[in-house]
């Protein structure tokens, strides 16, 4: 690769969503027949959600996956035969192995790109797209796909009423190029080992059987604090790397997972909420698919245009969170 090419670039973006829309009304009526309460207004009023998008049984994290890299590929005007780095965020992968990148790579009709996944929950995508643009910087790929893709409502407890509300189903990838002009400015990313117990999905399967809990457990007062802490230190850091200010900023995109974060995070950086994209109402939090599904939508419906200066902020069990600066 020519030094010129130093840099990385988004060239395209795409998303994917299971067929089937839930609504909070939906969810209550489901869950009424099982004898536990809750309401629109209850969960609108604690997480600002509306709906989500939930599999049906069986339903892959790879179809979702592929749906979503197959949208970016003709964004980006590329063929797959010329990606030769796959990347999936994922905490749902179809199975122990073969990596999830594997069966999008089968998927697509791509024969030897690199490809694995990167497993950081919902900072996967942040994660999953600061190691593509390290390959391309360092001359090791020119064109990456970073798709990060789940299918939440396979480790949901339905009976849990504080979590199930919570998340959606679905899938969102950007196709990375080496460019000679900057597109990724700034990125870090970071995690607390230490702080494992307030989200996590800790059970396995060994010897035949399911061990520990298969479910997503969260304790959400203090996922909240977290969050919103690091990812106000994250954005101040990544803006003064690149010799910026949070004004300069004209969009953020931070992870989806409860609209009391997203205006609290907004207010303690001084950003207007008019510059956050919000889609947690109409996905609920998606995990690792959240940012780059709400980076496709805003690119889509005319919000993010070329040239536009965006940031990228996930946070997830880990506990791990990250920031990407982005010139689009």
């Amino acid at each position: 690769m020519s030094s010129s090419m130093s840099f990385a670039r988004i060239v395209g973006t795409g998303s994917a969503l299971p067929p089937k829309l839930v609504t909070n009304d939906d969810l209550a009526a489901d869950m009424a027949t099982r004898q536990i309460e809750t309401s629109d207004q209850w969960i609108v009023e604690r997480t600002g959600i509306r709906q989500r998008y939930i599999a049906e049984r069986g339903f892959k994290t790879s179809t979702l996956a592929t749906q979503a890299a197959q949208r970016a590929l003709a964004d980006a005007g590329v063929d797959a035969s010329e990606v030769d780095l796959i990347i999936l965020a994922t905490s749902t992968p179809d199975f122990v192995f073969p990596s999830t990148a594997c069966l999008v790579q089968a998927n697509l009709g791509n024969k030897g790109a690199a490809a694995f996944d990167v497993q950081a929950v919902c900072s996967g995508f942040v994660y999953a797209l600061t190691t593509a643009e390290c390959f391309i910087r360092a001359g090791k790929a020119r064109c990456a796909l970073v798709i990060g893709a789940e299918v939440f409502s396979s480790i949901l407890d339905w009976n849990d009423r504080g979590t199930c509300v919570l998340f959606g189903d679905g899938a969102g990838a950007v196709v990375l190029k080496g460019s000679d002009t900057p597109g990724i400015l700034a990125s870090e990313l970071h995690a607390d080992g230490s702080q494992t117990h307030i989200l996590a999905a800790a059970g396995n399967v060994a010897y035949g059987q399911v061990t520990g809990d298969p479910f997503l457990r969260m304790d959400g007062q203090a996922v909240f604090k977290q969050a919103v802490t690091v990812l106000d230190r994250s954005a101040r850091s990544v803006v003064a790397q690149a010799g910026l200010t949070l004004a300069d900023l004209d969009w953020m995109i931070p992870h989806q997972a409860n609209l009391r974060i997203l205006t609290f995070l907004a207010r303690k950086l001084d950003v207007p909420l008019e510059k956050v994209v919000i889609t947690v109402d109409q996905h609920a939090n998606t995990s690792a698919a959240s940012v780059p599904l709400a980076l496709d939508v805003a690119r889509r419906d005319g919000r993010v245009q070329a040239g536009q200066l965006v940031l990228l902020q996930g946070v997830g069990g880990g506990f791990t969170w990250g920031s990407v600066l982005v010139r689009m």
